[in-house]
């Protein structure tokens, strides 16, 4: 939260922009699955951004179960809706959870960054993790997919959502990946 929230205020330093809308979008983690909407990261960067006297308002595109094919075919619709000066791209967990091609992940991906900037965005990618009984190769090119998107696009990455959330049992749902409102 904090490494996205650095992120956000960094993005939105410099000259004024017309349209102050922060555009999340991503998968359940960013749509507050399974916890009250209010508790998720999401609501809590709104807040500290408000707490902060920051005039951006922040929107949630994000919908459980999205996978970077899902996100590629509506970012279109969601940028025309919002019109953001900056979009959180968090997806890409849901295509590594069902073993889907990691090039396939970083095309759909690429997509969504390059239609944000052509819509005049900033946009800050955030990436995502798997456990290692995915095994070696595949985690591994998992998580390069986001730097070298980010280093490609020449965007900002926070490279894991849930970083700095301690690794206990109480700290996760039932299904051990959704974060509970404690968390």
């Amino acid at each position: 939260m904090r490494s996205i929230l650095f992120s956000v205020l960094l993005a939105c330093s410099g000259a004024p922009i017309a349209a102050p809308t922060i555009l999340v979008y991503g998968d359940s983690l960013s749509a507050a699955y399974g916890i009250p909407q209010n508790a998720g990261w999401v609501a809590l960067l709104g807040e500290r951004l408000k707490q902060r006297k920051s005039n951006y308002t922040v929107v949630n595109a994000s919908i459980s179960g999205e996978t970077s094919a899902g996100g590629a075919t509506r970012i279109g619709a969601a940028l025309a809706k919002a019109q953001p000066a900056i979009v959180i791209v968090e997806l890409g967990a849901n295509d590594g959870l069902r073993g889907l091609p990691i090039a396939q992940m970083k095309t759909n991906l690429a997509a969504i960054v390059q239609a944000a900037k052509r819509h005049g965005a900033r946009v800050i990618l955030v990436g995502m993790q798997l456990p290692p009984n995915y095994g070696a190769q595949y985690v591994n090119a998992f998580r390069a997919a986001f730097r070298d998107i980010a280093r490609d696009e020449r965007v900002p990455l926070v490279p894991f959502l849930l970083e700095g959330v301690p690794n206990q049992r109480e700290m996760f749902q039932e299904d051990n990946l959704h974060l509970v409102a404690e968390a």
